[in-house]
């Protein structure tokens, strides 16, 4: 298993470069067509999700003075982006403004930290399957760890638990989906002793998470129609 995952990866980083592109694309538009931020937010994450896939699957072909600035930008971009899942799940559970907007408080402030950690995170470069990338290295300062171990783990947790009550409620089981999927991905490398390539087997995780929001926002508009 771990050969043929070795051999398909840097194809499949670019194919799941593109995927996120599609999505990226898709999602504004349905934003534009009905006016739905859950669309809306779900395309911001995706933009993240699309730049961090974009600057791996170069890593395939150019050396690491042509992605080391570019790479510092993947951890900003991811810690600016990725709390926005957050309020995804406000608007899913159509939570009172009161609510909404305190989640949109606390949600600035985990873009204001998931920035700074990624100004902050000290970045070396690892070289797997001739993939070239750089990562977060013990050196990284412990509260800029534990910021990404909560943009990791932290906004997934939430997404299922939400994800239940919407399926409950709202009779569709896409968002719970979106973040059990993203869970179990993130979890699969750890569990297979896969610790080197954890970062791309939870990349399938992040592939699936897009098309259950998409597929979820899509659900939204059917029970408005």
């Amino acid at each position: 298993m771990r050969n043929i995952l070795l051999t398909a990866m840097p194809v499949l980083l670019w194919v799941f470069m593109a995927f996120h592109l599609v999505f990226v694309c898709l999602l504004f538009k349905r934003f534009k067509d009905t006016g739905d931020k859950i669309f809306l937010l779900s395309a911001a994450v995706t933009l993240g999700l699309w730049y961090d896939a974009l600057i791996l699957s170069l890593g395939t072909v150019l050396g690491p003075g042509a992605i080391g600035g570019l790479s510092r930008l993947r951890f900003v971009s991811h810690g600016a982006l990725i709390p926005l899942i957050f309020l995804i799940c406000a608007y899913a559970l159509n939570a009172k403004p009161v609510i909404t907007k305190a989640v949109g408080i606390f949600t600035a402030v985990m873009v204001v930290l998931g920035i700074a950690e990624g100004f902050c995170t000290v970045l070396e470069l690892r070289e797997v399957a001739g993939l070239v990338r750089f990562a977060s290295s013990d050196a990284t300062p412990g509260w800029a760890s534990a910021v990404s171990g909560v943009l990791s783990y932290g906004t997934v947790v939430p997404l299922i638990i939400v994800g239940i009550v919407v399926w409950i409620k709202q009779k569709t089981p896409a968002l719970f989906l979106s973040g059990f999927l993203m869970f179990a991905f993130s979890a699969l490398g750890p569990a297979t002793g896969n610790f080197d390539l954890i970062f791309f087997i939870s990349m399938i995780g992040e592939v699936l998470m897009v098309l259950f929001f998409w597929l979820y926002g899509e659900s939204r508009q059917k029970l408005k129609n």
